[in-house]
């Protein structure tokens, strides 16, 4: 029947739900196979370790950034740029948040993730993200001051939420992704408004 699952993708969702809830270390193929009601052989059809269950829930975050690419690659106008990116902003706290168990899987299993990182897909998908948002911030059409604000505020989702076990690993998903969303917000305020002299304090 058409809409459901492959079994690949319910072995990843089974996967997320207990990495989050017992942890990436204390969680088997045993435990995922028993889950979804099969067999570890089975499992080792779609996936031959755990790491790459791993990897493969992580870059379900890639996919995130890559959508927000794919509203940028239909403007052409360095206006339309600036204009957008506080909407692309909220729709990819939007997305985060939509996969909060994303969230709560990179704040409680940092080790686990760190050992991902030199993974050859990984690290080639990381630097082809990274280099097509370094293309936008790299236009000189659009103005600097917008440039530096952009960047910022890609760099305090990234920061606040994908790589957030490193810092909030003790904080709430939900409260930590509104915190997210504000500082964002803050740094988006209008190019004339960012630039205003903040008052001397009255002695």
């Amino acid at each position: 029947m058409s809409g459901q699952p492959s079994t690949r993708e319910r072995i990843l969702d089974i996967a997320l739900d207990l990495f989050s809830e017992r942890g990436y270390d204390k969680t088997s193929l045993r435990d995922i196979a028993e889950r979804l009601g099969t067999t570890k052989a089975a499992l080792y059809y779609h996936f031959a370790r755990k790491e790459d269950i791993l990897l493969e829930l992580h870059l379900r975050l890639h996919e995130i950034g890559y959508d927000v690419l794919t509203q940028l690659d239909g403007l052409r106008d360095a206006q339309a740029y600036v204009e957008a990116w506080p909407r692309l902003m909220d729709e990819f706290i939007d997305r985060v948040s939509a996969n909060r168990d994303l969230v709560v899987l990179h704040l409680r299993n940092v080790h686990a993730l760190e050992q991902i990182g030199a993974d050859e897909r990984h690290q080639a998908e990381n630097e082809d993200l990274m280099e097509r948002f370094a293309r936008v911030f790299a236009n000189p059409e659009i103005p600097l001051a917008d440039r530096v604000r952009m960047a910022c505020s890609l760099g305090a989702v990234i920061a606040g939420l994908i790589d957030a076990g490193k810092r909030f690993g003790d904080a709430e998903p939900a409260e930590l992704i509104e915190l997210v969303r504000a500082s964002v917000h803050d740094m988006l305020r209008p190019a004339q408004a960012a630039s205003e002299p903040v008052p001397a304090p009255s002695l």
